[in-house]
């Protein structure tokens, strides 16, 4: 199954560092938050993945470009006239990873419609490329194939507030909606599932895939939360990228479930 990873934005808040490359690969441990992102599924058997990019998208390619690279023990052997490159032992993972242009401006729906054509007639995990959380993916895939519904999130409750999610007893989704300041309700944490039928929600370009897709499919009945209490983070702010900086730091990183 092929996971989608949103890696296109600006990513404004955080300005300090992501005017200098994109704000999924601002390093925490030493790592991009998308390599995390990445491990997070790898680690549950997902290695097969999109890249939606955009904003310095070059960088992202260069990054993989390289990892092979970077992560192998190597002999350079030039004494014959030529640039034998032997490669002794290496420690990548067992990824295939597409890297798309999405475009500059691209809204998110409009990015995951660019890529309908990489995905093709299946099921797809999609989350995006700027928040780290331990919620067991394979459950969730589980759970989303247990009601035949379009679209599964993961919905958490923190004090931060993303796009507000009414539920009901029965963990449909009936109404998707922005946040305003008194909002205790959970929220979209991303880790989505979602069925092929989810590429008749998108537009053009300038679909904002938490607007207008997202709530036709509350109130159609198409949309379900996987509710859960566990751990979840975004990096929105360099103050959200020191706080993950200093869990992996003291090795209290409740996403971390690999060896690092």
């Amino acid at each position: 199954m092929k996971v989608v990873l949103l890696a296109g934005g600006l990513g404004t808040r955080i300005s300090e560092e992501s005017q200098y490359r994109p704000k999924p690969m601002l390093e925490i441990g030493g790592k991009p938050i998308l390599w995390h992102i990445m491990k997070e599924y790898s680690y549950y058997g997902f290695n097969e993945f999109i890249i939606c990019a955009g904003y310095k998208q070059h960088m992202i390619k260069e990054w993989f470009a390289d990892y092979f690279l970077h992560n192998s023990d190597i002999t350079f052997d030039f004494t014959h006239g030529r640039n034998d490159m032997i490669v002794h032992d290496q420690h990548c993972e067992p990824w295939k990873v597409t890297v798309v242009d999405t475009g500059l401006h691209t809204m998110t729906g409009g990015r995951i419609k660019r890529i309908q054509k990489y995905v093709g007639n299946e099921t797809f995990m999609m989350t995006y490329g700027d928040g780290v959380c331990d919620v067991n993916i394979q459950k969730l895939l589980e759970f989303h194939r247990s009601h035949g519904k379009i679209a599964t999130l993961t919905a958490v409750k923190m004090e931060q507030q993303k796009g507000i999610l009414e539920i009901d007893g029965f963990n449909a989704v009936r109404a998707f909606r922005e946040k305003s300041a008194d909002d205790s309700s959970p929220m979209n944490a991303g880790y989505m599932v979602l069925n092929p039928g989810i590429f008749n929600y998108l537009e053009g370009d300038d679909t904002v895939f938490e607007r207008k897709p997202m709530e036709t499919l509350a109130a159609e009945g198409q949309l379900m939360s996987y509710l859960y209490t566990g751990f979840w983070q975004c990096m929105d702010t360099q103050r959200e990228k020191d706080i993950l900086e200093k869990m992996l730091q003291t090795g209290k990183a409740p996403w971390v479930k690999w060896k690092m």
